[in-house]
């Protein structure tokens, strides 16, 4: 039984064999003696890899004798290396504005403090967690919640400068479509003249929570990227990364902001559309 439904997964690894170029070859045809072991099939992978990313386990657990946890570390690797992570993501994100419209005149930008216990590129002390080890996740999302761009750093990294990273990776996953009038929501935590400056350079019009004033009174528009902060942490990988490698984190970043995308895609289309087979609970995990 999956650990998602099949409707997120089907998309997602329909991308996924599209990027990587479709079947490929039992064994390979470069071996000199023309027969070793055989290839372990991507699909098989890749909902071993879905799997680590719901349940947050190590792969020594989640490996199978027909895959086993170096299979899907080596995996892992190369698929972070080619970039699909953020592939899928942007692919997403191009079906949802084509079917549902992405509300781009409005960007919320906020960063998340999550686990990282066994270090790596994008680990540091965390300032909540008595100095254990962190990762700080910024994202970037429109006005629904959509997530646009993530941009990771040490938890003791502060969120002002994320902000650029975050709305460039953003730019980058839409390919440079960004309306002429549009706006970015923080929190007070980026109330600095030198976030003001990148704002106008970038061409947004700020709307920053000022120093010394409750949240209840000023909480703007920006609450949307908490709530994204929220589906995304529902994904065990990201609430305790265990990853060291920068490239593999990103991946399952984007991995995880490509299934909150479709799965908004398909809650949203619901009422729009109709189609055979369309799933008929109203809250998909």
């Amino acid at each position: 039984m999956p650990v998602i439904p099949s409707c997120l997964l089907e998309p997602v690894w329909v991308e996924l064999h599209a990027l990587l170029g479709g079947e490929r070859p039992v064994f390979d045809p470069a071996h000199p003696l023309g027969c070793h072991r055989r290839r372990v099939p991507d699909r098989v992978v890749f909902e071993h890899v879905v799997a680590a990313l719901v349940h947050g386990s190590g792969y020594e657990r989640i490996a199978t004798p027909g895959c086993s946890d170096r299979t899907i570390r080596r995996r892992l690797k190369a698929w972070a290396a080619l970039g699909i992570g953020e592939q899928m993501h942007a692919l997403a994100l191009a079906a949802y504005d084509q079917m549902i419209g992405l509300e781009l005149a409005d960007v919320a930008v906020d960063g998340c403090i999550t686990r990282a216990p066994c270090g790596g590129e994008c680990a540091g002390p965390s300032p909540v967690d008595r100095r254990k080890g962190g990762l700080k996740r910024s994202v970037a999302t429109e006005d629904y919640g959509i997530p646009l761009g993530i941009a990771c750093a040490g938890a003791n990294r502060h969120d002002s400068p994320l902000l650029a990273p975050t709305l460039a990776a953003a730019s980058a996953q839409l390919d440079g479509i960004l309306p002429g009038d549009r706006s970015c929501h923080l929190d007070a935590g980026y109330d600095s003249t030198v976030t003001r400056q990148l704002l106008d350079e970038l061409g947004f019009d700020g709307h920053i929570a000022r120093k010394g004033v409750p949240a209840p009174i000023q909480a703007g528009s920006r609450w949307v990227a908490e709530r994204t902060h929220s589906w995304m942490n529902g994904y065990g990988k990201l609430r305790r990364c265990t990853e060291r490698d920068a490239a593999t984190v990103d991946f399952y970043l984007y991995l995880a902001a490509a299934l909150v995308v479709i799965r908004q895609l398909i809650q949203r289309a619901r009422h729009r559309y109709r189609w055979p087979g369309r799933p008929t609970t109203k809250r998909l995990k």
